[in-house]
């Protein structure tokens, strides 16, 4: 059964970080492009991060310089290390990939208080 679950989410204040995880079972994760949606209140899903099986990775201009996006193969699983949150961070956070037949996890909610 292919699962991608992530963790990690709670309420932090502004400027404070989180580590988001997303932990892969059931499928081949190291040769999986994964990325790392958000969803904020009443708005529309967007890419926050990506990173390739390869390890390159790419950044929404919102979160470049305080998001960062890893992977560790051996433990099936991605990450997003988010630093120097803010109120407009708030969302919920998704990782997907599109290997395969395209998977999406249940989503983890960060809430940001200004």
């Amino acid at each position: 059964q292919v699962q991608f679950v992530e963790s990690g989410g709670g309420l932090v204040q502004s400027g404070g970080s989180l580590r988001l995880s997303c932990a892969a079972s059931g499928v081949i994760f190291r040769i999986f492009n994964m990325a790392w949606y958000r969803q904020p209140p009443g708005k529309q899903r967007e890419l926050v991060a990506g990173i390739t099986s390869g390890g390159s990775t790419n950044y929404a201009e919102s979160v470049k310089g305080r998001f960062t996006i890893s992977r560790d193969n051996a433990k099936n699983t991605m990450y997003l290390q988010m630093n120097s949150l803010k109120p407009e961070d708030t969302a919920v956070y998704y990782c997907h990939t599109n290997g395969g037949l395209g998977y999406w996890g249940q989503g983890t909610q960060v809430t940001v208080s200004s």
